[in-house]
């Protein structure tokens, strides 16, 4: 019983620092990074749709800017190339590094 409540208490106090020292590492004076080509062509059209008067459009023609936003939107996220790990991910991992 103690253990478990030992090993408890560890992962909260470790889940505690791993956010705070994610929330200092962002830096907003750092330059931005330059953005490829045909991802700024893709935002451009988002703020072009994003601009337009669409109280003149018909039915149809919202529902196909919807599906353009969303279809854009997916592809600009999948471009990211970033490396997502859950949160419960991390708590197996920091599990398996506790014990052994």
């Amino acid at each position: 019983m103690k253990k478990t409540r030992l090993y408890l208490m560890i992962m909260m106090l470790s889940l505690g620092a791993f956010t705070t020292v994610g929330a200092t590492e962002k830096n907003p004076a750092t330059a931005p990074k330059e953005i490829p080509a045909e991802i700024q062509v893709m935002l451009n059209r988002l703020d072009e749709i994003k601009d337009m008067d669409k109280s003149d459009l018909n039915r149809a023609e919202k529902k196909e800017l919807r599906k353009e936003v969303r279809a854009i939107n997916t592809e600009i996220r999948s471009s990211g190339n970033g490396i997502y790990i859950s949160v419960g991910a991390i708590i197996i991992i920091l599990l398996l590094i506790i014990l052994l």
